[in-house]
């Protein structure tokens, strides 16, 4: 499992030119599955994500986490993040989870998000999708799983 996470100042996600979520302040989440992840894993990132010390104090300090800031989530599947790129230059997405296993997975790890008070826009799950974000900082992270 990996994702990438990006402060945000606003973000929104559209398909077909209809917006299916928009953020202000928060997290913009691009989620990806890959064969052999465990449910372990969606608990492992919701915790990190729900503890992650990254929005500003008073002091200008990042010392608070997406609730005490009082933000929200726009989560993203992305599968093309299972390709490292270390060989060749055509992307290959074999170590991506299979899409029916990897919906299942995104619908739960957005349910533990909402789950534990965390508010969750997101977009369609395997759709063509256009995102749209002002990274705020930039402050940007990518975790592995």
């Amino acid at each position: 499992m990996k994702i990438v996470v990006q402060r945000v100042s606003e973000a929104k996600v559209s398909v077909e030119d209809k917006v299916l979520g928009v953020i202000n302040q928060g997290l913009l989440l691009y989620v990806c599955f890959e064969t052999g992840d465990s449910h372990n894993q969606i608990d492992h990132a919701v915790e990190k994500i729900l503890n992650l010390r990254i929005f500003n104090d008073d002091e200008g300090r990042m010392n608070l986490n997406l609730k005490q800031a009082g933000g929200k989530i726009l989560s993203i599947s992305q599968f093309t993040l299972s390709w490292n790129g270390k060989k060749g230059h055509r992307p290959s997405f074999d170590k991506s989870m299979a899409p029916n296993q990897a919906k299942i997975f995104y619908r739960r790890f957005n349910d533990n998000l909402a789950a534990v008070g965390l508010s969750v826009e997101k977009g369609r799950f395997g759709a063509e999708m256009k995102i749209s974000a002002i990274n705020d900082g930039p402050v940007t992270f990518h975790f592995d799983f």
